[in-house]
């Protein structure tokens, strides 16, 4: 799964929705912003955008979701406070937000099991949800394995889904009025960066590396101000596997900088980077029988 540093602006973009949505049941109107104040200058906050957000349609449910919420802090406990809520309010529009959020903390918690779980919650409720079409595509690229007698049904699964969250982004995420413009930009930013990253990892998979070089750089463009090392080490061994190396240990040694020699990333970056050091310049070659670093390997 993603890097805990690359988590934020999923949190952030949740503090933000948790903030602005919900906040009053349908019958009590919210206060909106002021026209006046949007303007078109950089960073103004922006109309609605695609969907509307959810809203709570009375004050006791809204007072449960409020306290589903005040348990967050614990991914277990919040994931049966989503549950219950979504029993005791089967037909509530916040349901989503709550296993959205679930969704989340599963991933920054590394819990495979309930981040999948959480974003098949959400797509029953919203197919197209983008965020939970990468949470689900992503967990099961990160988790088939060229010995599983399934794996090209699990492969073509996750494709699938990561595909239709690249065109769902602009249409079906539901944007707070009065969001700003580079809150709304991170997210998606960040949303098609790890739908990107799942495509690559999925051909990657398949030995299919000029496809997945092609989509690890996508996933790389998609959000430059935050490269996610594993998607920069991934590119930097597909890119070794075509037998590029000029262009496989220069990213090898961006992803030893985006790295600390500590994690498991950082030393597979390494491990790769002196491979191509070698290959590329050194005194001793590697051997031709000497996989690149990583190979085989989860770098998490």
């Amino acid at each position: 799964m993603k890097p805990r540093a690359m988590i934020f602006v999923m949190l952030a973009w949740a503090s933000f929705v948790f903030a602005q949505q919900a906040t009053t049941p349908q019958n009590q109107p919210p206060s909106q912003p002021n026209p006046a104040q949007q303007g078109s200058q950089p960073g103004a906050a922006t109309p609605p955008q695609g969907k509307r957000p959810p809203q709570a349609k009375t004050k006791p449910e809204y007072d449960a979701y409020n306290a589903a919420v005040a348990t967050q802090s614990d991914p277990v406990a919040f994931a049966k406070a989503a549950d219950d809520f979504a029993a005791k309010f089967p037909d509530s529009e916040l349901r989503i937000l709550l296993f959205k959020t679930s969704m989340r903390a599963a991933q920054n918690a590394n819990n495979a099991e309930q981040m999948s779980a959480a974003a098949e919650k959400v797509l029953k409720i919203d197919p197209d949800d983008p965020e939970a079409l990468v949470g689900a595509a992503e967990v099961i690229a990160e988790h088939t394995r060229d010995t599983d007698l399934d794996k090209d049904q699990r492969w073509a699964e996750a494709q699938k889904y990561a595909l239709r969250a690249t065109e769902t982004i602009d249409t079906d995420i539901a944007i707070p009025a009065g969001t700003p413009q580079e809150k709304i930009d991170a997210y998606k930013g960040f949303v098609r960066s790890s739908a990107y990253s799942v495509l690559g990892t999925i051909y990657f998979s398949q030995e299919k590396y000029p496809d997945a070089e092609n989509y690890f750089r996508k996933s790389i463009d998609a959000l430059p101000s935050q490269p996610d090392s594993v998607v920069v080490l991934r590119l930097a061994i597909a890119l070794d596997k075509q037998n590029k190396y000029p262009e496989a240990l220069k990213e090898a040694n961006r992803a030893v900088e985006l790295t600390q020699e500590s994690t498991a990333a950082g030393k597979l970056a390494r491990q790769e980077r002196d491979r191509l050091v070698q290959l590329t310049g050194g005194s001793t070659p590697a051997p031709a029988s000497q996989p690149p670093a990583g190979a085989g390997q989860n770098p998490h």
